[in-house]
């Protein structure tokens, strides 16, 4: 297209419209430019700024309004700003790179540039606080389902809300809540891929094994096929939990938990407990085996380590 063309589309000089195609080149696009002829994009790059002017995808709430930044401190805490100021339900944060990148408990999520996929997503949910779980369950069970869709690969759900690759951890999904007693005001859920992470980004120090989609495939991939599938699971399984509750859910992820049967040691704010896990209650809560014929439900925890000697 010649440059005349684009000034006279966008109502813009030439000297703006260079200025706009140099920041694309920048950015990673590969644009030709011919004398007396004009410019053409011959690459786009797997940059995920493409999502904000094409999204690329069919949702009904999740994905209408997409913001992708280069750098930021954490994504969940942009998002969180912005519902306290009335963003609308469905608005999605992603960044290239986070320098406080925040992980269950308060861990931090490490966040290198360009590899990986840092988003939240705004949701005003009608169902009652105590409710909210099921919607980190319904996030691990989706993003199981892109990542099956897009790689070959088997992920598996580390309870609660953990996604592994041959055992390895490569997900992860933290859900904040400005919530009174009577309802939610809004919810935001984080999610950290590793899809291009190497062993050299990992910290020595993790709490569990870590790994990436790069890892286990033995290559680079791409992230955009990725995140607009993820947001389209994501679009649909909301709408679903919505419209039927979480009884589809719980079933689903059951299909995907990394430890049916194992005996697991669990980190709790009381203290560690050990046991055989034998499901999820009607609000995701585990189930725990401690002797035959007992059980206890723990609410909220870390599975520690799975014991693989049969008690």
């Amino acid at each position: 297209m010649s440059s005349q063309a684009i000034c006279r589309e966008l109502q813009v000089t030439r000297a703006a419209v260079w200025k706009q195609i140099q920041t694309l080149r920048n950015q990673g696009y590969t644009i030709d430019g011919v004398s007396s002829q004009g410019y053409r994009l011959r690459e786009v790059p797997d940059a995920l700024h493409v999502l904000e002017a094409d999204p690329g995808i069919r949702t009904n709430r999740i994905g209408r309004t997409i913001l992708v930044k280069d750098v930021t401190e954490s994504t969940n805490d942009d998002l969180w700003e912005m519902g306290r100021q009335g963003a609308e339900e469905g608005t999605v944060v992603i960044a290239e790179m986070q320098r406080a990148g925040k992980g269950r408990q308060g861990r931090q999520w490490v966040s290198p540039a360009n590899r990986n996929l840092y988003m939240s997503v705004l949701l005003r949910p009608s169902f009652t606080p105590a409710d909210a779980g099921m919607v980190t369950l319904m996030a691990g069970v989706v993003l199981a389902k892109a990542i099956e869709d897009v790689f070959p690969l088997e992920p598996r759900i580390k309870w609660p809300n953990d996604l592994l690759l041959e055992g390895r951890k490569a997900v992860g999904i933290l859900a904040e809540m400005d919530a009174e007693q009577e309802g939610i005001r809004f919810l935001v859920l984080g999610i950290g891929v590793n899809i291009n992470m190497t062993p050299d980004m990992f910290p020595k120090d993790l709490r569990y094994p870590a790994t990436s989609v790069q890892i286990e495939l033995g290559r680079p991939v791409e992230r955009l096929p990725f995140v607009r599938r993820l947001l389209e699971h994501l679009d649909q399984g909301y709408e679903r939990l919505l419209l039927d509750g979480g009884s589809w859910v719980l079933e689903e992820w059951e299909r995907y938990c990394a430890h049916s049967g194992e005996w697991l040691e669990i980190s709790t704010a009381k203290g560690t407990v050990q046991g055989r896990f034998s499901g999820l209650d009607e609000e995701g809560s585990m189930i725990l085996e401690n002797t035959p014929g007992q059980t206890e439900r723990i609410r909220a925890g870390d599975v520690v380590r799975v014991i693989r000697e049969e008690r």
